[in-house]
């Protein structure tokens, strides 16, 4: 691997030091709700506000080392029962009082997430819902750019269920269609079409695989509902696609 040792006659002293963190979009499902991980900062800048949880990047460690290293502090979880990808770099001049800042954020999801713990700059940590903290007005205002950074990593989720398999990582294994359907409601904000949903969830080979039991443990073809695990699938053509604004009935889920 190259070393740190900079070349001859380059002089790092002309460009300014700053720094690199990660910040983490954590969303689970709660009561029904898509709700974020916030932390209450326990120290300046912004003492006392919420903020989404993450961390300055040691130096021997990469972006993604850090944010899954921040994950498991922040959660207690392993980050095997994640999905965790970086969702992009907010590097405004001014978004830190303290310096110069780079935060490469990240989004994950996961569920059945329990209660957080708060990590070593948090004085409090807990779960929020989604829409209260964007939508309603007297919802606490986020530190620093937290609020774009929730916001852009809203959408990727919003979109990734869209066109990918992943709104089965929101669910214990097995889940019911009724349950992978309140996913889709959770996340979108409003419920696909029963019927169109399933005809299209088991029209795509791989998107889930039928589990041997319904609900209550019985063979399957009993009158409970059946229970179904993740396929291999990742994508779906055509995309499952969210209504458009004024849609007054479900379209867009393409042909099933």
């Amino acid at each position: 691997m190259p070393g740190n040792t900079a070349p001859a006659g380059y002089d790092a002293s002309k460009h300014p030091p700053f720094a690199v963190t990660v910040d983490l979009a954590v969303f689970t499902i709660r009561s029904g709700a898509l709700s974020v991980l916030l932390v209450r900062r326990g120290a300046d800048p912004y003492e006392g506000s919420w903020a989404l949880p993450g961390g300055f990047i040691e130096p021997d460690e990469d972006a993604a080392t850090a944010a899954a290293r921040e994950l498991v502090e922040e959660t207690g979880m392993d980050t095997a029962g994640y999905h965790l990808e970086q969702l992009r770099t907010y590097s405004a001049p001014d978004r830190d009082p303290r310096m110069r800042v780079v935060s490469v954020a990240h989004l994950a999801f996961a569920p059945d997430l329990p209660d957080p713990t708060a990590g070593d700059d948090a004085a409090f940590a807990r779960w929020w819902g989604v829409e209260e903290i964007l939508e309603d007005p007297d919802a606490p205002q986020l530190a620093f750019d937290h609020r774009e950074i929730l916001t852009d990593a809203l959408e990727r989720v919003r979109a990734k269920v869209e066109y990918t398999t992943l709104a089965t990582q929101f669910l214990s294994e097995p889940f019911t269609l009724a349950e992978l359907r309140s996913v889709y409601g959770a996340v979108w904000g409003a419920l696909p079409d029963r019927g169109t949903f399933i005809r299209k969830v088991l029209s795509t080979d791989g998107f889930v695989v039928p589990d041997d039991r319904s609900v209550d443990g019985t063979p399957t073809g009993s009158p409970h509902p059946a229970l179904y695990t993740r396929g291999e699938a990742t994508a779906l053509q055509p995309a499952l696609l969210r209504p458009r604004a004024g849609d007054e009935v479900w379209e867009g889920f393409g042909e099933v």
